[in-house]
């Protein structure tokens, strides 16, 4: 059992025992845990006592906040809602005003937090006064499971200080993680780090790759490893850890986790992935910067392998800079059905009079997530709304809301909207942001638009196929959603119509209302029809549904005939605005997903490039439509 040093510690105070501190619960979905507080993260400064080999901020050093920033950012962070300020650096605790900081944070009804190496924790009145001052939430560094190899990645003589603070904060009821980034020099040592964090019973333990950025960026070749060595060996210290203390803490939140490393590396593992969202994190600011800005996963990115890979919003990708460097062979893509949707909850209200300025831009944009956020103007309320959602990435999200322009408003008390026109109502943008300088940098206020887009536009694709006539097959037909159209032509004789769909259920309730189809329950992918054999082929609301899309457009292609035709609509993501108890049960329900990809008509028209077909017609989504897309094709005569 691993014991401090006499230095690490100093004795208890005297007349002040430690008192048990309770955090707020949390409430988890699909493993993932998410704080019902939101934390502000406050860097004070870049100097450290420690010089890890892998510094984000090897560059900055030097620069150190000004303590009356500090404070206004605590002020700022309490304003903005947030419920805790977390500090951060390089190391907070070395500054002078850290216990004035606590108290500020205190008196402006907060919980304090820190992002450190401990150190100065391993001082017990110092973490007593702390405690005091409202102290929740502890991130702590550890590299190594003994003095040689903690030492040795933090190139200081740490460890007995580090190691000292865990004794100190077990036991106090506060948040406790403790963060072991993964180098070169301690891959082969991670189940020691185990083994020490075993001893604390309420401490969470981390494995994180290291980010090519600072001194990670300087040292690559000597202190990067391969992000798939690094999985293989936080799988193996995770297991190991399992078979040691089990898999939850005491409040059944994970005991492990993992951050840095694509889920695809992961199997099994995928649910404890872990980062500043995970905690709770919505902002942060840097010491230079005058004001909050949202937390994101802008510096990682998802190469070409990941585009379809059904783990890609959970997933942090790769750093870019490592995929930069090193590329994405080693990743491992999986096909697999993801979400088609989000939600966006209400977080706080406020009035915006007629005639007034915007009240966002007057007290500063900046803070809000761009994609996960939005303002939503009725009548004088203004509604703040913000998404959690780790089923997209940030990128999607900012395509889908601003690019795209696919939020709507949810009418329905429903788990899920299964009659759009009649459920949903489409947002835009208010007026007065249109003019507006800031419009492309802020996450902008919207309103109502009270008319049902989804009938206008399915009204189009309805046209086209009251024109059809001759053989027709119908791609993934499900129950019927066109049936009212096809079914009228087939009667007259106009089209000889074959459904093929992989749901026997949804067939038989097809069939109870068109008895006369042609109907085969079979997936598209095993469907192997003749060439030349259909004069129309339908793709309608079942392109995102098909687990091989390539595959299938080049079977289907063949078995148009020369001058036919091959129509394809589907939908993109969207985002619902709905009540927290309504996205509660949705996130909650067993409904399971369906959609192995969220194909705009860009991304689908990419796999027919190459086969002998001319685009006639796109609708591509866009802010003034609904979230139904069409590619209409004519096969043209082999070359």
């Amino acid at each position: 059992m691993w014991s401090p040093s006499p230095r690490a510690t100093e004795a208890p105070t005297r007349g002040r025992s430690r008192r048990r501190r309770q955090i707020t619960l949390v409430r988890r979905r699909s493993g993932l845990v998410y704080t019902r507080g939101v934390k502000a993260l406050i860097k004070v400064g870049y100097a450290c006592n420690d010089h890890c080999t892998f510094c984000h901020t090897l560059d900055v050093r030097h620069m150190e906040g000004e303590a009356a920033a500090v404070d206004r950012k605590i002020d700022r962070a309490a304003e903005l809602g947030h419920t805790m300020a977390v500090l951060s650096g390089g190391e907070p605790t070395i500054r002078p005003e850290l216990l004035r900081w606590a108290r500020r944070s205190a008196r402006r009804g907060l919980d304090f937090g820190l992002v450190t190496n401990g150190r100065m924790l391993s001082y017990r009145a110092l973490t007593e006064k702390l405690l005091r001052l409202r102290l929740r939430y502890v991130y702590l560094s550890l590299h190594g499971g003994t003095a040689k190899v903690h030492n040795a990645v933090v190139r200081s003589d740490a460890f007995d200080q580090t190691a000292g603070a865990l004794p100190n904060l077990s036991g106090t009821g506060i948040d406790l993680s403790v963060n072991c980034v993964v180098t070169k020099t301690n891959l082969q040592h991670l189940r020691e780090v185990v083994d020490l964090c075993a001893e604390f019973p309420d401490v969470k333990l981390k494995f994180s790759m290291t980010e090519p950025k600072g001194g990670g960026e300087k040292l690559f070749d000597w202190i990067v490893a391969p992000v798939s060595e690094v999985a293989e060996a936080v799988s193996d210290a995770i297991h190991y850890g399992w078979e040691k203390t089990g898999d939850r803490l005491a409040d059944g939140t994970p005991r492990y986790g993992h951050g840095g490393i694509p889920l695809c590396l992961m199997p099994g593992l995928e649910h404890l992935y872990d980062d500043l969202r995970t905690h709770g994190f919505a902002s942060m600011t840097e010491t230079w910067e005058d004001d909050f800005h949202p937390v994101d996963d802008l510096n990682k990115v998802h190469p070409e392998p990941c585009w379809d890979c059904g783990l890609r919003g959970a997933c942090p990708g790769l750093f870019t800079g490592y995929a930069a460097r090193w590329g994405s062979a080693e990743l491992r893509p999986r096909r697999a059905p993801r979400s088609n949707s989000f939600n966006l909850v209400p977080v706080w209200e406020r009035t915006w009079q007629p005639g007034t300025p915007c009240p966002i831009e007057r007290s500063g944009i900046t803070p809000y997530d761009r994609g996960r956020t939005l303002f939503l103007r009725r009548g004088e309320r203004i509604v703040l709304h913000r998404t959690s959602t780790r089923d997209f990435a940030d990128a999607e999200l900012l395509a889908v809301k601003h690019r795209l322009g696919q939020v709507y408003l949810d009418r329905s008390r429903k788990t899920a909207p299964d009659d759009f026109a009649r459920d949903l109502r489409k947002l835009v943008r208010v007026a007065e942001c249109e003019d507006c300088a800031q419009k492309d940098a802020c996450a902008g206020t919207w309103r109502v638009l009270d008319e049902d887009v989804f009938s206008r536009d399915d009204a189009l694709l309805r046209r086209k196929l009251e024109a059809i006539s001759g053989s027709v097959l119908d791609v993934g037909c499900g129950d019927g959603r066109y049936a009212a159209v096809l079914m009228p032509l087939a009667e007259s004789g106009r089209i000889r119509y074959l459904g093929i769909d992989p749901d026997e259920a949804a067939l038989a309730r097809l069939r109870a209302q068109w008895p006369s189809a042609r109907l085969m329950a079979i997936e598209a992918e095993a469907f192997e029809p003749k060439a030349d054999t259909f004069d129309h082929v339908l793709i309608l609301q079942s392109w995102n549904h098909l687990s091989d899309p390539r595959a299938v457009a080049e079977r289907l292609v063949r078995a148009l005939r020369p001058g036919g035709t091959l129509l394809v609509a589907d939908n993109v993501a969207f985002g619902l605005i709905r009540s927290g108890e309504q996205a509660r049960r949705a996130e909650e329900s067993a409904a399971r997903f369906e959609h192995y990809r969220n194909h705009s008509s860009e991304d689908a028209r990419a796999y027919f490039e190459g086969l002998p077909l001319t685009l006639l017609e796109e609708r591509p989504v866009g802010p003034k439509t609904s979230n139904q897309w069409v590619l209409h094709f004519e096969r043209s005569a082999e070359a």
